[in-house]
């Protein structure tokens, strides 16, 4: 394949788009479980029983590449993640890719070589695909579609009924930092810094919280950031959720950035955090499991749930409170 920008061709069913897909996509993703000729594939899940768990995602950041991560990462992190947080074994993904027309091949080998890298790490596999090239101006340059197939132990019981007062709230690392660093590659505001972007698997941190006997809930806080998970808490278990501003982990870079221009850190987007709700007297055990690997040695226990009215409370640094409000608007488009 000799062209360096995609062209309307190359999604016309004709021979630049057979290039393009076995040369580029197939290339990199390739996989037993990848057949680019078939219309369908079987996928052999598991020996052994298990609920079979499914998610489906779509991804539109703005720059296609930015510290620490890219579109094609961020497809194999969101939708993996997804699954691991509720208990499930990652197996298999489809990728649906819209590209613009105008898209420099370059970019795009780039992104999906790095997605290929970040399945290779969450152990899963590309089984099934399609492309579609719009014209120019009728997208952000690529974007991507996935779906995610898993398989959870019947035994695993997560979800917000599990829920009590007195349970502690608990995240596996420091938050906001892919809202910021995807901001600041926009170079929107004339900032500059150093904020790479959390987006990774959290497969590991899932796995270790799996096994405390006192979990009751997990969640990846994307958009909306933890104050949003905090929110879904509050109002579907029907409790008050008590946030401790002191013990929420935030950098110091993320912290200067908000304070110039007006962003409140915990409704910003992470893309390889945990939130998780655990029995308290278990909340130390979970706490000191992850911080024994390597993506989890920023965690800490940032609030309790409490009986009361559905409800996000935010205890100040100065003593005070703070009720965090629901999100409306969106401070940062395009960020997943």
């Amino acid at each position: 394949m000799q062209d360096t920008h995609i062209a309307l061709a190359h999604g016309n069913g004709g021979r630049y788009m057979r290039e393009l897909i076995e040369e580029l996509f197939a290339r990199h993703l390739g996989n037993p479980s990848l057949d680019v000729n078939l219309d369908a594939v079987a996928l052999p899940l598991a020996a052994r029983p298990g609920e079979l768990m499914i998610t489906t995602d779509g991804f539109t950041v703005q720059p296609l590449e930015f510290p620490g991560g890219d579109i094609g990462a961020l497809a194999v992190h969101g939708t993996v993640n997804d699954l691991a947080v509720a208990g499930a074994v990652p197996k298999y993904l489809t990728l649906n890719a819209f590209i613009e027309e105008g898209l420099e091949i370059a970019v795009l080998e780039r992104v999906i070589a790095s997605m290929a890298r970040a399945a290779a790490e969450a152990g899963v596999f590309v089984a099934a695909g399609d492309t579609k090239v719009l014209r120019r101006g009728e997208g952000g340059g690529l974007y991507l579609a996935t779906t995610g197939v898993g398989l959870r132990n019947p035994d695993i019981h997560l979800g917000f009924a599990n829920i009590r007062a007195g349970d502690a709230i608990v995240v596996s690392g420091p938050v906001g930092d892919h809202g910021i660093s995807v901001m600041l590659a926009r170079e929107q505001f004339g900032l500059r810094g150093d904020v790479r972007s959390d987006a990774a698997t959290v497969v590991g941190l899932a796995n270790v919280a799996l096994q405390n006997p006192g979990l009751r809930f997990m969640r990846d806080p994307t958009r909306g950031g933890i104050a949003t998970v905090a929110h879904e808490i509050a109002r579907v278990a029907g409790v008050q959720v008590n946030l401790e501003q002191t013990a929420i982990p935030v950098r110091d870079a993320v912290v200067s950035v908000c304070e110039m221009l007006g962003y409140d850190p915990y409704y910003l987007a992470c893309e390889g955090r945990v939130v998780a709700v655990v029995a308290a007297q278990q909340a130390s055990s979970l706490l000191a499991s992850w911080r024994g690997l390597a993506e989890g040695q920023g965690a800490a226990l940032i609030g309790h749930v409490a009986a009361g009215p559905s409800r996000v409370v935010l205890q100040t640094e100065l003593g005070g409170e703070r009720f965090l409000e629901e999100l409306e608007d969106d401070p940062l488009p395009r960020i997943c």
